[in-house]
């Protein structure tokens, strides 16, 4: 991919904050400030990516690049490290450019290749994000486009081919094989220990419910005067592997989905006619963690540390190299 950035330079007192023309191209615009603005010429992106709005019913196309830089904006805090920005914005171009090369079996709407929802990754266009970042926007949207240009054209390959490129938010000390939570196992979505996950904010939660809803979630007949309320096998990462809990044993994973918990690190305590789970971590734990990337970058790693860290054995290779038959298609 050759995509072409700018930077402007701005007389002191004065920044140029961009604003997206018709034909998706950013340009400028001269506004009070202090901070040197980074534009992107989007029309280089070697192909585009439509975009099926679930609020509007509405596709929106637009250029690989400034795909990716609303991904990264609607994925990760805009206050986290550039380094920990730039390893996100590789991870949201890997993903779409292995999507829409090998496919897929889901039903996209019409005229679309992904949705804005989780299930692929979030999107949010401009308007999206000038209302969720009010007048924070300016500065958020030119540090997140800095990490997006600093990678642009960069995926992550395994074998000369792009990865599954999993991330989450925050792990309970460390990341999970990929086949522990999903069928694949795959090399390069290997378990490491992550200890700078123990600093965010969403490292640990709690969640109390009542044991008749745990029965109805779960299908199951718990006897609250058993000894214990649940019989536990973990993995290596220590999250729970295998639950039997009602006299039925379900995967870590089905009963973190069944009860929405944070994490499949959980412990679980009997209060009267409760259930009380505590978690640790955020998210499925395949992958990078976003929190560990920042606590990475923070300790001076840059984004190619922070990916060769979390996906193993991986190389960081041109778009147009790895997947030449999509950008000439385009």
């Amino acid at each position: 991919m050759i995509s072409l950035f700018t930077v402007i330079l701005v007389v002191p007192t004065l920044i140029v904050v961009p604003f997206i023309q018709s034909n998706g191209e950013l340009k400028a615009s001269v506004n009070e400030g202090g901070e040197e603005p980074v534009v992107l010429d989007a029309s280089s992106s070697p192909f585009s990516v439509s975009v099926f709005r679930t609020q509007t019913s509405e596709v929106e196309k637009v250029p690989l690049e400034l795909y990716v830089t609303r991904v990264v904006a609607s994925e990760m805090p805009a206050d986290f490290e550039l380094e920990a920005l730039k390893a996100q914005a590789l991870a949201a171009r890997t993903y779409i450019v292995k999507f829409l090369q090998q496919g897929t079996e889901d039903t996209v709407p019409e005229g679309a290749d992904v949705t804005d929802t989780v299930q692929y990754q979030v999107y949010k266009n401009e308007t999206d994000l000038r209302k969720a970042w009010g007048e924070d926007y300016s500065w958020k949207m030119n540090k997140i486009k800095k990490a997006v240009v600093q990678t642009a054209g960069k995926i992550i390959t395994y074998d000369g081919q792009p990865i599954t490129p999993a991330f989450f938010s925050t792990s309970n000390g460390y990341t999970e094989n990929s086949e522990n939570y999903w069928s694949n196992k795959l090399p390069y979505l290997r378990s490491v220990a992550s200890p700078w996950d123990k600093q965010s904010p969403k490292f640990e939660d709690q969640k109390t419910l009542p044991i008749s809803k745990v029965e109805e979630l779960l299908g199951v007949s718990i006897d609250p005067a058993a000894e214990a309320v649940a019989e536990i096998k973990r993995t290596e990462s220590k999250r729970v592997d295998q639950i039997t809990i009602g006299g039925k044993t379900f995967s870590g994973r089905d009963v973190r989905e069944k009860l929405d918990l944070r994490s499949s690190d959980f412990t679980i305590k009997q209060k009267n006619n409760h259930l009380i789970f505590t978690t640790q971590g955020f998210g499925h734990g395949v992958g990078m963690s976003q929190y560990g990337a920042n606590g990475m970058a923070k300790e001076g790693k840059n984004y190619k540390d922070i990916v060769k860290y979390y996906y193993n054995g991986i190389k960081i290779d041109e778009v147009t190299t790895a997947a030449p038959k999509l950008a000439a298609a385009n």
